[in-house]
């Protein structure tokens, strides 16, 4: 159809003239995707497609392809013009994963998605190569401050996970995914087994999905560290956590803790009434550390209040009243 023979609908409400020269970067590169919705043949007035029209219009076209039009005359007058505004303004409301959205513009190296409307900018500050790098370096692509709560963390979804055994991470990569079924992936090693993750989230992906769910990593809170370095270890933590949740993996926050004032922040993110995992690994045979699990333990449970605890290693003498406790040893767990 000759583009002179469409009529723009005279009281159409959206104004896209900004869009327009983005759309028409959009065809260039990929052509004419989207169709264009007119009344009917005998009155080819616009009901969806006002800024494509213009956008072909602009680039020097003088008709769209048959095969791109779609006539609405099986609608009533009035359902036109409810469709009308319905189509314009249901584009409105949709919303975006900002950091996914981001990834996946990264992820395109050799295309320039600016020329189509998506730059991401900090208040003047353009988006250039040294800004990536530094974004990189602190995974802002997984997450960030948009994808915060008001405590400043990524809050994770409340699990229901209760899986027959945990594996180390350290054999996630060696194990076939039909041996994770039925199992949860753990964190509780040294850091340096399991660093790479922050350091390249996207490589694991596919290693981590073929578990039921996948425990948060167990970054360490040593007593000695300073509290920013404590809580830097835990928001890595959270953040791995969404990241995983984001792409389709069942995460359960894995609680960890120093002195009480680690407390300040060590459970930030981490929803009520959701299964936790925690281990007493190292602390069974020093009373000090003892104290300070069992100290910290009582408030997670005050904080949280968690239907179900999975304990990494044995229960060391700590009261979960009504709580189920999932103990995991070699081989299978024992349940509360």
């Amino acid at each position: 159809m000759l583009i002179a023979d469409i009529i723009p609908y005279e009281r159409n409400a959206r104004h896209n003239e900004k869009a327009i020269p983005k759309v028409a970067e959009s065809i260039k590169e990929f052509g004419l995707r989207g169709t264009i919705g007119l009344e009917s043949r005998e009155n080819p007035v616009i009901v969806f497609g006002h800024t494509r029209v213009a956008a072909c219009k602009s680039l020097g076209w003088t008709e769209i392809p048959d095969s791109k039009i779609e006539y609405c005359d099986d609608l009533t007058p009035d359902q036109i013009k409810a469709f009308r505004i319905a189509d314009n303004k249901t584009g409105d409301i949709a919303t975006y994963n900002k950091s996914m959205l981001r990834e996946e513009v990264r992820s395109l190296k050799d295309m320039d998605m600016s020329r189509f409307g998506l730059e991401f900018k900090s208040k003047g500050l353009p988006y250039g190569t040294e800004r990536l790098r530094t974004d990189d370096a602190y995974n802002l692509g997984i997450c960030s401050r948009a994808d915060c709560g008001r405590d400043g963390f990524p809050k994770l979804p409340k699990a229901d996970a209760k899986p027959n055994e945990l594996q180390g991470f350290n054999f996630a990569k060696s194990t076939p995914s039909d041996r994770k079924r039925g199992k949860g992936c753990h964190f509780f090693i040294d850091d340096y087994q399991f660093e790479r993750l922050w350091q390249r989230p996207e490589r694991y992906l596919d290693v981590l999905r073929g578990y039921d769910c996948v425990l948060t990593p167990d970054f360490s809170l040593y007593m000695d560290m300073p509290d920013p370095m404590q809580e830097w270890n835990r928001y890595r933590s959270a953040a791995l956590g969404w990241y995983w949740a984001q792409h389709g993996i069942t995460v359960v926050p894995t609680l960890s803790w120093a002195q009480p004032s680690s407390y300040r922040f060590c459970f930030k993110g981490i929803p009520k009434h959701s299964t936790v995992a925690t281990s007493t690994v190292g602390v069974a045979r020093d009373k000090d550390a003892q104290k300070v699990w069992h100290d910290g333990m009582r408030e997670v449970m005050r904080r949280l209040e968690p239907p179900r605890v999975l304990l990494y290693g044995k229960n060391i003498g700590f009261d979960f009243g009504s709580c189920e406790v999932v103990e995991y040893k070699a081989g299978g767990f024992h349940g509360r």
